[in-house]
């Protein structure tokens, strides 16, 4: 078998970053220090995955967390992981992560501690025991000059998802993918395991305008809106053409193939959870995000995500994303 030829420059992530910074004057370096402490704490967190199967961080710990959820060792160590690795960039004021009830304030918001990074640590994470893929969700919010300090870091928190200004994930599969957006476009990175370090793969990636697959879990289709049973109806039909169904039932997986591929991910209200069950901060502002840089759309099938005030800190919502034609295309059965 002949031996891969490296046929164009190596561009890493931090390169990367450090490169599309030169094109704004003003940039002060500050959002690839926190990506480059995303990136490390990603790397290590994969090499667990990968050694899943021998470390000992398979299964439950016998606790819930915040979202009353079976927490998972791998859980843990992801969250830790990520907690120390940003918790030394002097530039981070705020953690937040689905793991935790409270924020964790690293640094007094407004001083020193610019930035405020929310983070899934583990999407996915039930998925574990059986090699599905898995990933990592991240966030960048600035803390605002505007809060009475004396009120803590939940009114820095609850921003809109329109006032980020970095967001991506990581996707732990056959190979480790990282994308991530600053508002400029979407750009994704494999990481390469001879050097260490995420490589760019794509340059700003554009989402599919047409994709005739739909994603969810449709074992509660019953329980679904009138007008989402319906556009499920014409999806399978003739009529429709015959869409491919297509559900991993890992959030970060499902959409990583959404914004490669095209199509629709939906996540509808059910009457068990009628205000949706994805979290707003941390999982659909940031893929929101990227979706619409990547020229996809994204809504709670009312507003739009990013426009959406969140109320709570762990504050959950409805999701519809994908393709821009095919999000319009299921809106149109929301009467």
């Amino acid at each position: 078998m002949p031996n891969p030829q490296i046929t164009k420059p190596i561009t890493t992530i931090v390169q990367h970053i450090r490169e599309k910074e030169r094109s704004f004057p003003g940039a002060t370096g500050d959002l690839s220090w926190i990506l480059s402490g995303i990136a490390l704490a990603t790397r290590i967190i994969q090499s667990y995955v990968r050694r899943a199967g021998i470390a000992d961080v398979l299964g439950e710990v016998g606790t819930e967390n915040v979202q009353g959820e079976m927490v998972q060792k791998l859980d843990l160590v992801a969250n830790e992981t990520i907690l120390r690795c940003l918790g030394y960039r002097d530039i981070v004021g705020i953690m937040v992560s689905e793991e935790d009830d409270e924020p964790t304030i690293v640094k007094s918001p407004g001083g020193a501690g610019k930035y405020i990074v929310l983070f899934d640590p583990l999407d996915g994470s039930s998925n574990i025991d059986v090699n599905v893929s898995i990933g990592t969700i991240f966030s960048v919010l600035s803390c605002r000059d505007d809060v009475d300090e004396s009120r803590g870091a939940l009114p820095h928190c609850l921003q809109r998802g329109v006032e980020q200004v970095a967001a991506g994930y990581v996707v732990y599969g056959s190979s480790t993918v990282m994308a991530y957006t600053t508002g400029n476009g979407v750009h994704m990175f494999t990481l390469d395991p001879l050097i260490g370090a995420f490589v760019l793969h794509t340059d700003d990636i554009q989402m599919p305008n047409v994709g005739r697959m739909y994603s969810v879990n449709e074992a509660y289709y019953d329980s679904f809106p009138e007008g989402v049973r319906e556009y499920l109806t014409w999806a399978k039909s003739s009529e429709g053409g015959g869409y491919g169904l297509r559900y991993i039932g890992s959030l970060v997986a499902d959409f990583h193939r959404t914004l490669l591929k095209g199509g629709v991910f939906l996540y509808p209200p059910t009457a068990k959870n009628p205000s949706g069950k994805l979290r707003l901060l941390y999982e659909a502002n940031p893929l929101a995000f990227i979706a619409e840089q990547a020229g996809g759309a994204a809504t709670d099938f009312k507003e739009r995500i990013l426009d959406k005030q969140p109320d709570a800190l762990h504050a959950r919502t409805p999701l519809l994303m994908g393709s821009q034609s095919e999000v319009d295309r299921v809106m149109s059965f929301m009467t």
